[in-house]
């Protein structure tokens, strides 16, 4: 590889990492219905032919914008502490403080892409492939309770992880924080108490 392609190549990556905070910028700070290809480039001061020449459309740039904010935000970190727990009612504690902490930082991105797929066939195949990986990992929760023989009787396996998946909503976290100007400690507090009373099993009662 030349030096002069070496120098292309990393003008590219800036170029297209440029492009990534100016959408995230405008989803954040002015909503889905400001972002547009022109929009994009006038924030980041290049024609809306430079767009194009990494992103072919919006939904392709909304799609790369959700695994580079997947990456900078530290996802794999995020759900590392709860993979590692020592057992599994620690990782479903865990599991409410991931939420809580990575989804806010997600959310105008995530709420963008669910908006596009209902209009967008590549948007709404990405989405069900994000959502997937979710209730995978509301499922591995969940089996990782009852096979440690944690998981409240209520519930098997499978209705817990739909009940996680459920909980999930993005719209929870907008409530509380947006709506009702809660912090992201208290809702991680209050969230891990409401994980554990209800998918956790309780000791049997002492006898007299």
């Amino acid at each position: 590889m030349t030096d002069d392609t070496k120098t292309t190549n990393a003008r590219g990556r800036k170029t297209r990492a440029a492009l990534l905070e100016a959408t995230r910028a405008i989803l954040e700070e002015q909503g889905v219905k400001a972002l547009t290809m022109e929009s994009v480039a006038d924030r980041v001061g290049i024609s809306r032919r430079g767009v194009y020449r990494h992103f072919e459309t919006r939904s392709e740039l909304l799609i790369a914008l959700y695994e580079y904010v997947n990456e900078v935000e530290g996802l794999q970190e995020s759900t590392r502490v709860v993979w590692e727990a020592e057992n599994s009612v620690a990782a479903l504690e865990q599991w409410a403080y991931h939420l809580v902490r990575f989804r806010t930082r997600v959310m105008a991105v995530a709420y963008a892409i669910d908006r596009a797929r209902h209009y967008d066939a590549d948007a709404a195949a990405h989405w069900q492939v994000v959502t997937a990986n979710w209730y995978r990992a509301c499922s591995r929760l969940a089996n990782w309770l009852a096979e440690e023989h944690q998981l409240a009787a209520i519930w098997t396996a499978n209705s817990a992880a739909d009940m996680l998946y459920a909980l999930m909503s993005f719209d929870i976290m907008t409530l509380l924080t947006n709506d009702r100007g809660w912090s992201q400690e208290r809702c991680s507090q209050y969230m891990a108490h409401m994980f554990h009373s209800t998918f956790v099993a309780q000791p049997p009662a002492a006898t007299p």
